[in-house]
């Protein structure tokens, strides 16, 4: 038998969640079973899982210690292979600054990413046991692509998690880039288009006119600097779509430096040439959050900003000047 105590950490997840976790290689048509012939109950009782779990909480799971070992796989912390440039934390979030070449999630096994780091890191920490990890795992809740830097917002809680993804699905928190782009802009503007993904390709299609199986977006910018070949602009990325600010602003005759699937070929050469540029220049350098949270509280009001990467830092002075 083994027996789950519900504390702040996992308070707030449904009781078939926190099994699924808990027996992660035991189907959930096995879960469910368990739960129908009172096998698994919650405080005492029979339960059907639907059950959202509150502090205090008590899970027991009468298995037999082989069974629950069969069904089971233990969640280990696993090693620290990377340093975190760790912007913001506390008992429920964790942001990081990623930096250029890694990735958010790993899509190889061998892979190292942003997702896999963020455990090891809480652990060492003190922000999570390891005995914790097994009914809840720090995650993501955004991603960036590999060549794009900044910010990274990471759950480690229920509360955080839950919390950050809602907040993510109804753009309830201010999410702003910092990008080189071709041309002279000189005007803050919002404009919105409709997007639509071509998975082949792994590319993005941008037109004004609704098109079959696009998504709208909505993308803000303002320019920082300028000169009449090139504007540092500060984007507002209003809805949040795979490759939105990169393809968004290309359709609109101001393609990001140094972005090879939808920028300028000319100017990416000379780029190259000049500064050794492979990629696109964008950084995710500030989230703005509401003051009014009711959950993650700590946050309310709170506006986190990541540094620029060098190279960024140097080709903008190299174009623009220090001032």
């Amino acid at each position: 038998m083994r027996e789950l105590n519900i504390t702040t950490r996992e308070e707030g997840q449904r009781l078939d969640k926190i099994l699924s976790k808990y027996l992660n290689k035991a189907p959930k048509s096995f879960v469910y079973k368990m739960l129908r012939k009172k096998n698994i109950k919650l405080n005492g009782k029979k339960a059907t899982g639907n059950e959202k779990l509150s502090q205090g909480d008590q899970v027991c799971i009468y298995l037999a210690e082989d069974t629950i070992n069969k069904f089971r796989e233990e969640v280990k912390a696993g090693k620290q292979k990377i340093k975190l440039d760790v912007l913001y934390e506390d008992e429920n979030v964790i942001m990081v600054n990623k930096p250029w070449g890694i990735l958010s999630q790993k899509s190889k096994p061998e892979d190292i990413s942003i997702n896999d780091q963020i455990i090891p890191y809480a652990v060492n920490q003190g922000l999570i046991s390891e005995k914790e990890l097994q009914v809840v795992k720090p995650s993501i809740c955004n991603r960036l692509d590999r060549n794009t830097t900044g910010i990274i917002i990471c759950g480690i809680s229920i509360e955080g998690l839950q919390t950050m993804a809602e907040m993510l699905k109804h753009r309830d928190m201010g999410k702003y880039y910092l990008c080189i782009v071709k041309g002279k802009l000189e005007r803050t503007q919002k404009v919105s288009a409709y997007l639509k993904k071509d998975e082949k390709t792994n590319k993005v299609k941008v037109s004004k006119q609704e098109i079959a199986g696009a998504s709208h977006i909505e993308t803000a910018y303002e320019p920082v600097i300028s000169n009449d070949e090139f504007t540092l602009l500060k984007v507002e990325l209003i809805t949040g779509k795979t490759h939105q600010i990169r393809a968004h602003l290309a359709s609109i005759g101001h393609p990001l430096i140094g972005d090879f699937k939808y920028g300028d070929k000319k100017i990416n050469q000379e780029m190259k040439q000049r500064f050794g540029l492979k990629d696109q220049l964008l950084h995710c350098t500030e989230v703005v959050f509401p003051r009014d949270m009711k959950t993650c509280r700590n946050l309310s009001g709170k506006k986190i900003q990541a540094p620029l990467p060098k190279r960024f830092d140097m080709i903008k002075n190299d174009l623009f000047g220090r001032a």
